[in-house]
This record gives C-alpha cells, sequence and structure tokens, in this order.
C-alpha cells in the first residue's frame, strides 16, 4: 500500500445530495432523520466529496483514509457499504456513490459548501446513548486529532473513573518511572518513495525501543510521529525528558541514517549522527545506536542489559525485511493477511533458521488460525503454534516477544495463570513492555477482574500512546464487562475506526447496544457482523474465545442470542 499522510476531513458542514453532512459530529441529516457514521465511514465520504464527478480509484481511498495502518481490500469494501446504507443508496441504481469497473468510485451527487447551511434538520434522540455520542464527537474537527487524543485522554479519565476503592491502581509503579529518566521513540522517517526504507525504518523504530527496553533504570514509549499532538511535546501520558527522532535513506546500494537525540524540555539538540553504510551494515548501526544512545542518557545500564542490548535478532537483511512485512499483514487480523503473513515468516526462517522473532510470529498465525475458526482442525492449529512458540523460546530465550507468544498460547488454552507467569517474566526483564502490560491486562478481563485489568491498561498506553486497535479493542472489554457503557463504546470506536473489520469488537458493540436498550443501533451491528461472517453462531464463537468468567460469557450469549445468533 502506498505511504501517504493521514487524511483529516475539513470541519464545515457540506451538502451532498439531500443530506447535509457534518464532518465535526460524524453525521448526516435530511428530512428530520439523523444519522451517525463511523469516523472512517465519514473521512471516505468527505475525500469522494473533495473530488465530485471524479472516479476515486481503491488504492487511493485506501491511501489517504488508512495511511496509519495495514489493512486488506474488505475494510474499503465494508466502509463503502455502511456508507450507501447511511445514505439510502442502491448499488443497482446509485443516486450518491457509483462504483466504476476496474476503477473505484465516483461521488455522483451535487455538492454544495457554505456556512451557510442550515443544521436545522432534526435530531431525535432515539436514546441517551446517541445523545452522549453527539456530545463526544462534537471536538472530533479533524480525524487525526480525534483518534490521537481520544487513547490518552480515556486513559487518563481511568484514574478518577476505571478502579474501584480498595483495587490496587499501581501508583507506587508509576511514581518509580516518573522517578526514572524517560525517553521517547519517534517513528523513524524514511525519506524517497522507497517501500524497503519504510520497513528498515519500522524495524529501527521498533528494534530500538526493543533495546532500550531491556534498561531497568529507563522508561521507554513509543510516540506518534512529528504533528500527530502538535507541540514539541511527544506525549503528556509520561513526563518525557528525551526525544530520540531520525529518518532513512536508501542511497544507490547504500543506506544513509540521521538520528538525533533531544532534551524535550528545553528543546536542545543533545547529540545527532550521520551513518553512511552500505547495505550490509544495517545491523551494525543498530548494534551502535543503543549504546551511544545510553552515553547520553543519565541511566545505570549493567553489563548483562548491555550483552542483551548487543544480541541481533537475525543478521541476515532480507530475512528481516521480509519478517517486517509478515508484521504488518498479521496485524490486519484477517484470514488473507494472516496466511500472507505466514508465508512471509517461513520465508524469513528459510534465509535464517535461527531467527526466533520468525518462529514466534509464525507460532500467531496458527493461533489465528484456532481463535477464528480458519481451520478445520482447531486443536492441531493450536498445538502447532505451542510447538513453534517453544521453538522461538529455545533458540533465543531472552528477547520479549518469545515470552509474549507462549503467554499467547496459554491464554487461547484458557490457562491464564501459566500465561501471567510468562509476562510477569518479561516485565521484570523489559519494563517497558507495554504490550505484555496490556495483554495481562485482557487476561485479567477474561478471568472476571477487570477492575484489575485497568491499571495494566492505562500503563500499556502510557508506555505505548500510539496504541493501537487492540489496545482499545482491550478497553472496550474491560469496560463492558464494568457496566460503564459509555467509556466501553468510545474505546470500541476507537478499535474500529483503526481496524473496521475487526469481529470481537462488532460482537462487543452489538451486545453494548442492546444493553443500553438501543435495539435499533444492535440490530445495525448484528448485520454488519453477518455482512463480516456470514453465518455467524454465538455458540461456535465462545467455543474458542478465552473467557472464563461464566458470567460475563452468559451476558454475552444472551445478548447475541437476542439478536438471532
Amino acid at each position: 500500500m502506498p505511504v501517504a499522510t493521514e487524511y483529516a476531513p475539513a470541519s464545515g458542514k457540506l451538502q451532498v445530495g439531500d443530506w447535509t453532512v457534518e464532518p465535526a459530529l460524524n453525521q448526516l441529516s435530511a428530512a428530520g432523520k439523523t444519522v451517525k457514521l463511523e469516523p472512517k465511514t465519514m473521512a471516505v465520504l468527505i475525500y469522494l466529496a473533495d473530488r465530485p464527478g471524479q472516479v476515486v480509484s481503491r488504492e487511493a481511498l485506501l491511501s489517504a483514509v488508512w495511511s496509519d495502518v495495514v489493512v486488506g481490500d474488505d475494510s474499503l469494501t465494508q466502509v463503502v457499504i455502511k456508507l450507501r446504507k447511511a445514505l439510502g443508496d442502491v448499488p443497482e441504481k446509485p443516486a450518491y456513490i457509483q462504483t466504476i469497473s476496474k476503477g473505484g468510485y465516483r461521488l455522483i451527487a451535487p455538492v454544495v459548501r457554505s456556512a451557510e447551511i442550515s443544521s436545522a434538520a432534526a435530531r431525535p434522540d432515539a436514546s441517551p446513548l446517541h445523545a452522549e455520542r453527539r456530545v463526544l464527537w462534537i471536538a472530533g474537527a479533524g480525524m487525526a486529532a480525534v483518534l490521537l487524543a481520544a487513547g490518552v485522554w480515556w486513559i487518563e479519565g481511568e484514574r478518577v473513573t476505571g478502579v474501584a476503592p480498595g483495587q490496587p491502581t499501581m501508583a507506587d509503579s508509576d511514581a518509580a518511572r516518573t522517578a526514572q529518566p524517560t525517553v521517547a521513540i519517534r517513528p523513524f522517517e524514511a525519506l524517497g518513495n522507497d517501500a524497503e526504507a519504510v520497513l528498515l525504518a519500522q524495524g529501527i523504530t521498533a528494534d530500538l525501543v526493543t533495546d532500550l527496553s531491556k534498561v531497568s533504570g529507563l522508561s521507554v514509549i513509543g510516540v506518534a510521529p512529528a504533528g500527530g499532538q502538535g507541540g514539541d511535546t511527544p506525549t503528556d501520558a509520561l513526563p518525557v525528558r528525551y526525544l530520540v527522532s531520525g529518518s532513512v535513506q536508501r542511497v544507490e546500494k547504500g543506506l544513509r541514517l540521521h538520528v538525533h537525540l533531544t532534551d524535550a524540555e528545553t528543546g536542545t539538540q543533545l547529540w545527532s549522527e550521520r551513518f553512511d553504510r552500505a547495505l550490509s551494515g544495517f545491523f551494525a548501526i543498530q548494534d551502535e545506536l543503543g549504546p551511544k544512545i545510553l552515553q547520553i542518557l543519565p541511566a545505570k545500564v549493567s553489563e548483562a542489559e548491555l550483552r542483551r542490548m548487543a544480541q541481533r535478532h537475525t543478521r541476515n537483511l532480507e530475512a528481516y525485511e521480509t519478517f517486517q512485512r509478515g508484521q504488518s499483514a498479521l496485524l490486519v487480523r484477517q484470514k488473507a493477511e494472516n496466511e500472507t503473513a505466514r508465508e512471509m515468516f517461513r520465508r524469513a526462517i528459510a534465509l535464517d533458521a535461527a531467527f526466533a522473532r520468525a518462529y514466534a510470529g509464525l507460532a500467531l498465525t496458527y493461533a489465528a488460525d484456532y481463535r477464528n475458526q480458519w481451520t478445520g482442525d482447531g486443536a492441531a492449529a493450536l498445538d502447532r503454534a505451542g510447538e513453534l512458540a517453544r521453538t522461538a523460546h529455545q533458540i533465543n530465550p531472552d528477547i520479549r516477544e518469545t515470552y509474549w507468544v507462549l503467554a499467547f498460547v496459554h491464554l487461547e488454552r484458557r490457562q491464564h495463570e501459566q500465561a501471567l507467569q510468562y509476562l510477569e517474566t518479561a516485565v521484570r526483564l523489559y519494563p517497558s513492555f507495554a504490550d505484555a502490560y496490556a495483554l495481562m491486562g485482557g487476561i485479567k478481563t477474561y478471568m472476571g477482574r477487570p477492575a484489575d485489568a485497568l491499571p495494566l491498561l492505562r500503563t500499556a498506553m502510557r508506555l505505548n500512546p500510539e496504541a493501537g486497535y487492540l489496545y482499545f479493542l482491550n478497553l472496550g472489554r474491560t469496560y463492558f464487562a464494568l457496566g460503564d457503557l459509555e467509556q466501553a463504546r468510545v474505546n470500541l470506536e476507537q478499535a474500529l475506526s483503526r481496524n473496521p473489520v475487526n469481529l470481537e469488537a462488532h460482537v462487543y458493540m452489538a451486545a453494548l447496544y442492546l444493553t443500553a436498550g438501543d435495539k435499533a443501533a444492535a440490530a445495525w451491528k448484528a448485520e454488519e457482523i453477518r455482512a463480516l461472517q456470514p453465518g455467524f453462531s454465538s455458540r461456535a464463537w465462545l467455543q474458542t474465545y478465552p473467557m472464563t468468567d461464566v458470567a460475563q460469557k452468559t451476558k454475552l450469549a444472551r445478548a447475541l442470542g437476542e439478536l438471532g445468533f
């Protein structure tokens, strides 16, 4: 997929055919009727409205609206289906969105832009949930700003609403973190239109976070790209003192890397270096980066931590790039992309038979087959996942991913205590391992201890404010278990805006609407579930769902049963 800047629709009203469109509220109104749109659906509409009558390719829409995540064509197809339904459009005789064979889509309805468009269309309060939704999204003038700010705002909100009295808040742990120097790693920028440079930039960023996370006296967080939150400070989730940024460029047969270390409080550049190396020197650059940064930072580093940092996952550049492609495909969590990821991990292993992270990734593809019932023999798939996870750990028991994958396999087997033991070891070795805290929080909810999950999820999102959809899904599931439907809805919407084809998020949204008494919205979500997975059955879905808390499973089953599942 082409790399593009996140598309943020303007906040002004416009008229599209008979509908008044209000991007800031994510809603349409006409003839006394108001329809709410998901943020990505609104973004597609506005992108087309900015080009009325023009044929817009699917690739252009995917690059513009989903620039922050890798998704398949199904994501766009589902959004167009939702948009047509909201507009009352019929694909066979379109009045709004015309499908152009092998071309894309075209908005054929007239578009009028005016600040004077009346907003007097009736907005019936079908339910308190709808009223709250309007209040929440009124601040969303730009989609990119909404997606980023919402994650931080809701996590900070947990301080007063998320933890029940008497439950652990991790205050002592947070105080310890703020006493340590905190370094934020901004995603390295790939210069030029070079797909391989993009993969290398992603890899350098991820590996630098991993390497510095091995240092116990340092708090490490990942942050959004420059401009994601405005201002010079990358995040206020933790008091960031130091900021690492850089760029990667392919130069003929070589590689040019610029790295900067900045004092985030004063804006003073503490260190900067340019590396000009042959491509074969890529891993040597990685070996140098962590220690050079640590020489500047006021963190105490043990010899054992330096030895762990010196360990490279692979020395084969082609294997490394192939692994990065597999990682991108795996995160989509769809069957076709899962098979692509599996092929990429297998190629990486063929290029380097001792590549532990590739074995760990391959294990996750089999675990996904089991969870999503993409195979006729789920038990065999889960056994294979376990074998590969153990292989990864045996090859290199000193990398954090192997602990996480072993924990994930035990989670799928509903062996939650064993899973937690692996994760506790991981955060002891890697104190800034955000994904470990997130999975621990998810397991606590599956076990029926959602109040214990919240501080873990808060820690995860503080360490990774750029949080992907799985973090928000985790929070939505946890708030639903606690009965806080409003916070559950907001986080589930954030998850769906990042991955609109995630089945679990749709399932929870449907159950949430039904619990809130909004049967119309619940029925709409049920239709989306059927579109995503024809023949969906709550009984079959719950068979491989790792939740062991009987009360929560009963609540989900009852809600889905009322919706005809």
